[in-house]
């Protein structure tokens, strides 16, 4: 009789939620873990193969910028109780389900591309440079914007083709104006300590599916009044910017995850003008005002469409108002560490649809500045019927949370299973936030 092999079993068995409802990114990026562990290498047969497809096929199907909001938040739900089973050969025992998607992993740096497979929430679908080559910075210069020497951060950002741009050593990269990105790229800071600082910073406009993973970005200046490259063959007149660590400006299928940033003229991450289908996860948010802007203005209704997870970040000292500030749209703040705030920590106006579960919310000593919630730009008559709610919060030092609306409309996900847990699962979900310290050959 032909051995079995248990591997193939085990797939199946590890996880009772049926195929239909799983990420097929993250199932096959098991598959790549499970062969590429093996000591000899192992043909799937094809009887398998032909098993596997009609499962994972209900999976494959195109994605548009907005998507439905209850499923998405349903499958955040079930991607973190995933990862709490803790089953042994994947899990990393964190229960963040992005970095047990790969930080186990000793050899992530020869599948660097496999994190674009690890994303969860409303920005999944950010492949970035997945599909493209590696593409190595050696030059921290930035010495003309218009015309970038091969080598530099900005000659890559501006390609067509799709890039995973990685650094070749420790590197701060002051830019002269701002890094105006092209579609389908990500930036990969694992490996090195890159400082994107002192400088104007990042911009993602009207492009799609881009990835901002582990660098430091702080101390980021208003850029403008000049000539930029956006593409190999146009470049254009910028105005003044505004001084984002990063800004998305139209942009769709974006993901930012593990950076540390701080201290910037304006937001830390900044989303506007019919952005949507945008992950922020896994960041460190230290000594600023105002930290994340979610939505143009009042009157901008096209921002009704943007859809934003805020999953896992520790928001920390020296951080005053906006973690985030909310306009119109849908947004899904979960599992996240608000250690600091000194005005409020979640606001918003003109409506806004914020289902906030399983936070953790430590307040100020200041008795003034208790409520975790800011209800802006309306009287009590009017933001009473918009709908906010609290789910499995921890709230803690006399910090109180305002909801409002309907707690069963349908705005919210109908089939939650996420619930509310201990603030030890906090601490170990978000204790890896920020840029981390990834060494080759080593879990990062």
């Amino acid at each position: 009789m032909k051995e079995v092999d248990p591997i193939i079993p085990a797939l199946f068995l590890y996880n009772p939620t049926p195929f239909s409802q799983l990420s097929h990114n993250f199932f096959f990026s098991s598959l790549f873990f499970f062969f590429s562990r093996r000591e000899k290498a192992m043909a799937i047969p094809l009887s398998v193969l032909l098993f596997l497809l009609p499962l994972l096929s209900p999976t494959f199907i195109s994605s548009s910028p907005v998507q439905d909001p209850e499923l998405v938040v349903e499958e955040v739900h079930k991607r973190i109780n995933a990862s709490r089973r803790n089953l042994g050969f994947l899990s990393c025992g964190t229960g963040n389900p992005i970095d047990d998607c790969w930080r186990c992993d000793p050899d992530w740096e020869k599948n660097r591309q496999g994190l674009a497979d690890c994303s969860i929430g409303f920005g999944r679908h950010a492949i970035g440079g997945r599909d493209g080559e590696i593409y190595v910075v050696t030059d921290s210069g930035d010495d003309d914007p218009v015309n970038p020497k091969p080598g530099t951060l900005r000659y890559a950002v501006i390609q067509k083709e799709p890039l995973w741009i990685i650094f070749q050593r420790d590197m701060v990269i002051k830019l002269k104006e701002e890094l105006i990105m092209n579609s389908f790229k990500t930036i990969d800071g694992r490996g090195a300590s890159v400082h994107i600082a002192g400088g104007p910073c990042i911009t993602i406009q009207y492009v799609t599916n881009i990835i901002i993973h582990g660098l430091n970005i702080h101390d980021c200046k208003q850029g403008g009044n000049a000539n930029v490259r956006d593409s190999p063959d146009h470049y254009g007149w910028r105005t003044i910017s505004d001084g984002d660590g990063v800004s998305i400006f139209g942009g769709s299928h974006v993901w930012v995850d593990h950076c540390s940033l701080s201290n910037c003229n304006d937001g830390l991450v900044d989303a506007i003008h019919g952005s949507t289908a945008i992950t922020i996860s896994n960041n460190y948010m230290t000594h600023h005002n105002k930290v994340m802007l979610l939505g143009h203005s009042d009157s901008y209704t096209q921002d009704k469409n943007m859809q934003v997870t805020i999953a896992f970040n520790h928001f920390g000292e020296g951080l005053v108002q906006r973690m985030p500030r909310c306009r119109h749209g849908y947004f899904h703040v979960v599992n996240n560490d608000y250690s600091h705030w000194e005005m409020y920590a979640i606001g918003g106006s003109a409506e806004p649809t914020i289902n906030s579960q399983g936070n953790r919310f430590l307040a100020p000593d200041d008795r003034f500045s208790k409520e975790v919630t800011k209800h802006e730009d309306a009287p009590q008559s009017q933001w009473k019927n918009w709908n906010w709610r609290s789910e499995g919060d921890l709230l803690l030092n006399g910090a109180f949370f305002t909801a409002s609306g309907a707690g069963a409309s349908s705005s919210y996900a109908k089939a939650s299973s996420l619930g509310a847990r201990p603030s030890s699962l906090i601490t170990t979900i978000t204790n890896g936030a920020g840029a981390l310290n990834c060494k080759k050959g080593k879990r990062c």
